[in-house]
């Protein structure tokens, strides 16, 4: 099965146009935060990864619209290859499941059904499913496309030539 690029990247652009929209929205929307809403992002975000305490609120705030900002425009931008934007996609959708994980009352004790304050968060899950398809994807294209590429180079190996 020889995949051509133009279909590899005509088959991921609805999960990267789609995603990348939404990453992006997000991210804009949060360059407005007041310090009381940064602060409440921060001390979940917190729960997952613990260094961030050390920031003020603001700079929480501007650096996590910030991050939103890249990945979107990563996602959205066909020049950045599929496993640079996937990584990023499964690294930051990591991060807010790591968050959910360990936030109190976002799931059901002992359990990792969400709760009805977690449902938002837990929805996270389609991200890091999305980044995970990209990332398979893209090594799926490049492992056919390098074999087809070998198989027109190499002579069979039963060849007595």
């Amino acid at each position: 099965m020889n995949l051509k690029p133009r279909n590899a990247r005509l088959r991921r652009l609805p999960l990267r146009a789609v995603t990348g929209a939404f990453i992006l929205n997000s991210g804009v929307g949060k360059l407005a935060l007041d310090d009381d809403g940064a602060a409440g992002l921060q001390s979940m975000a917190a729960n997952a990864v613990p260094p961030v305490k050390s920031l003020g609120p603001g700079t929480f705030g501007k650096v996590l619209a910030g991050a939103e900002i890249t990945l979107g425009s990563a996602l959205l931008a066909p020049f950045v290859p599929t496993v640079v934007a996937g990584a990023g996609l499964v690294a930051f959708s990591s991060g807010l499941l790591t968050m959910y994980a360990r936030t109190p009352g976002m799931h059901e004790d002992g359990s990792p059904r969400p709760t009805q304050q977690g449902t938002a968060i837990a929805k996270d899950s389609w991200l890091f499913g999305i980044g995970a398809s990209l990332l398979i994807d893209a090594a799926l294209s490049r492992r056919s496309c390098c074999s087809s590429e070998a198989a027109a180079v190499e002579p069979p190996a039963d060849a007595t030539g």
